[in-house]
């Protein structure tokens, strides 16, 4: 396996080589990026209960899923965004690497639409007791607020939903090809398909009250 894809004859190593394998982006492309964030841009944040947060370091990638009710990310000003820190598995691998790192990447979502709104910017993690009261949820403060200062916005064209066709399956319940979080457990624990379901049905009974 360490050999697939190492042919250097095939690789695209050098930006002449990238830059002959794809067209330039069309004009619109490139001016739809802008360094705030727009009317529509805040509106999409405001629909979205779900992003995916990047973030990196010399040693390696991270990609965390963030999400909660739609709206959960404020748009303070149209530089500044403010994520708050819900209850998670306290690996906080993107906070980790924000202190080495201060660049983030965010790609914002909302159920039933194929088009993305994309963020990128730089990162602090601040525990301001304002900001933890103005992000509260449910009567419950944040750990901590990631405060973005917005460097480029745009929206992106929804043809890796239309492909994927994401939303399709909408609402029919769990994937039967799809593992459960109880699947992975049973493998990471060597336990067989009964510990499967029986931890999934424990954490799905637990996670209720773990969620703020």
């Amino acid at each position: 396996m360490d050999t697939i894809g190492t042919d250097d004859r095939h690789t695209i190593d050098t930006p002449e080589k990238l830059a002959a394998l794809y067209k330039d982006p069309a004009p619109a492309v490139i001016a739809k990026v802008t360094d705030f964030i727009t009317p529509p841009g805040r509106a999409f944040i405001a629909a979205s209960p779900f992003l995916v947060m990047a973030t990196a370091t010399a040693d390696g990638i991270d990609c965390s899923p963030k999400g909660d009710a739609p709206g959960f990310v404020e748009v303070a000003d149209e530089k500044t965004l403010l994520i708050p820190d819900r209850p998670g598995n306290n690996r906080i691998d993107g906070m980790k690497n924000l202190l080495q790192n201060p660049k983030i990447g965010l790609i914002f979502m909302a159920p039933g639409s194929d088009v993305t709104y994309r963020v990128n910017g730089t990162a602090r993690i601040s525990v301001d007791p304002a900001l933890l009261e103005r992000c509260a949820a449910n009567g419950k403060l944040p750990r901590a607020v990631t405060v973005v200062t917005v460097e480029e916005a745009f929206s992106h064209c929804p043809k890796a939903f239309v492909r994927a066709k994401l939303w399709a399956g909408a609402g029919q319940g769990h994937p039967s090809d799809a593992p459960t979080h109880g699947d992975f457990a049973a493998w990471r624990d060597g336990g067989d398909e009964a510990y499967a379901r029986k931890y999934e049905e424990d954490y799905a009974e637990r996670m209720p009250g773990q969620l703020y």
